[in-house]
């Protein structure tokens, strides 16, 4: 047993699961915890960049659809999302991501009895324009709950969660049809809408829709279409694209969006334009065939989507989306009210796209490994078999979760993210992900010492515990067991940053 009063192998010998067994992840015997860097006190985990002021609670806010969360505004955090009744509009409020989870949450808007949008309220977001809070969202008729439109709300208090809000009306378009997802952005000094709507003529539910605006109401001239769901991924019980979420990086614009019904086969796809296009031609936009954010049956998570972007306290990117954790629903998805809002930390890849990876699931705090003679490369499996590569586009096969170990005091196991069933484990001279065995030998091999890294103490190195030792080594892009001479070349392939 460990320190804390277990160890993994007990837990799942217990039937505790993964569910149980991720919850301790984040909470590491103090042995296993790596030690700050020289000349520091000995004490604390080691130094990470950005993902560990990600939260790793999962649902961040149960039943809450269409999550969006602001930005830091005045050190505070906002969140609003969709209510499973649809009849009101919700702020939740808190200094920290993690602190969502419980913040209490206000009404600001509820729907009429009667009339113009008294039907259902969908998909609110809350954004700061020029001082002035607005909430874009989109409402149904009391006599006719899916004549969809678009409508803003403004607040000139500080604080959204006020009681301060006034409709400023519907935000109008080239056609008086199904209208929603409405969201804003500014890009060179102008700003934008893009929104979702149905187009007379075109044999699709919705298409996506972009416009400059002339007030934080109103748009100006007429919209241009820039994606129409056309492929296989985008036309599964419904032709839908909407959702849509924008994010500037890296000389380019990136906006997701959400595609076909919103049971399991809901997913994300990405359109990109470059920073200094012109983005209401149509021409500047390009989509990627595949799309981005899906289903994964492995970590449990179903129907990603409609998703938001935010930054942690240290500017790190975070996705913002909802997801089931099961896949099977009895009739309508849409009226199914456990999409819950999730967040997990949105990485980039070498050619500044981002890696979206898969919905992660519940479990602790997730780390990728560079061994310090390749600093641009990580440790990932590709057949189940442990190397190191540069520039992984498949980001999950990256991604590991430090857990409790399953044999030895202080010892430490390494958790596939995307094959959660896996752990890494030594065989021989090769390292592997293999399913979890309860039988002594397996939980040898797949226990670890985790150490203040070997040329650098604010990284880790991973020795097998016991008197023969071994460390995990990075050698020539495989990953194997030796010992590090006191050669500094040596011991910085045999030592990992984390991020």
């Amino acid at each position: 047993m460990s320190p804390s009063g277990f160890d993994r192998r007990s837990l799942l010998r217990a039937g505790g699961g993964l569910v149980a067994a991720g919850s301790v992840g984040a909470v590491l015997p103090a042995a296993a915890a790596a030690a700050q860097p020289a000349g520091a006190v000995p004490a604390g985990p080691p130094r990470s960049a950005g993902p560990a002021a990600v939260p790793t609670r999962d649902p961040l806010v149960e039943q809450r659809a269409d999550p969006f969360i602001t930005r830091p505004v005045d050190g505070m955090y906002y969140l609003t999302g969709s209510v499973p009744e649809y009849d009101r509009i919700v702020v939740r409020g808190a200094p920290t991501l993690d602190g969502l989870t419980h913040a209490r949450e206000r009404t600001i808007w509820r729907r009429p009895s009667s009339g113009r949008m008294g039907g259902y309220i969908w998909a609110p977001e809350l954004h700061r324009i020029d001082g002035n809070w607005y909430v874009y969202f989109a409402a149904g008729d009391a006599d006719n709950p899916f004549r969809i439109r678009m409508y803003v709300l403004e607040s000139k208090a500080p604080d959204p969660r006020a009681d301060a809000w006034v409709l400023l009306g519907q935000t109008t378009t080239a056609w008086d049809t199904f209208a929603l997802d409405a969201t804003t952005f500014e890009h060179a000094g102008t700003r934008y809408l893009v929104w979702a709507q149905h187009e007379p003529g075109i044999d699709t539910n919705s298409n996506l829709y972009l416009a400059e605006m002339a007030s934080p109401v109103a748009i100006k001239g007429d919209p241009v279409r820039i994606a129409v769901p056309t492929r296989d991924w985008e036309i599964q019980g419904f032709r839908v694209n909407e959702g849509a979420a924008a994010i500037i990086r890296n000389g380019r614009v990136f906006l997701t969006f959400s595609a076909s019904a919103t049971d399991h086969r809901y997913c994300m796809g990405l359109l990109t334009a470059d920073a200094r296009a012109d983005l209401l031609d149509p021409a500047s936009w390009t989509k990627s065939p595949q799309p981005v954010f899906t289903t994964n049956e492995r970590t449990g998570r179903y129907g990603p989507g409609h998703n938001s972007f935010t930054v942690t306290e240290d500017g790190t990117d975070v996705l913002v989306y909802h997801a089931r954790s099961y896949r099977d629903i009895s009739g309508d998805p849409l009226f199914d009210p456990n999409r819950h809002a999730r967040v997990q930390r949105l990485y980039w890849n070498a050619d500044g796209t981002p890696a979206f990876g898969v919905p992660v699931g519940e479990g602790g705090p997730i780390s990728r490994l560079s061994p310090m003679d390749a600093e641009r490369s990580h440790v990932r499996h590709y057949a189940y078999v442990l190397r190191v590569d540069s520039d992984v586009r498949e980001l999950a096969d990256t991604q590991f979760r430090f857990v409790p170990g399953f044999l030895e005091p202080g010892t430490v196991a390494l958790q596939s993210v995307n094959f959660p069933d896996r752990y890494v484990r030594v065989a021989g001279s090769t390292v592997r992900i293999d399913p979890y065995e309860d039988d002594d030998a397996y939980c040898r091999a797949a226990s670890f010492v985790r150490e203040p890294g070997l040329a650098d103490r604010g990284a880790v190195s991973l020795r097998l515990p016991g008197a023969e030792g071994g460390y995990l080594v990075h050698d020539n892009g495989a990953l194997t067991v030796g010992t590090p001479g006191r050669d500094r070349r040596d011991r910085e392939r045999a030592t990992f940053r984390l991020g």
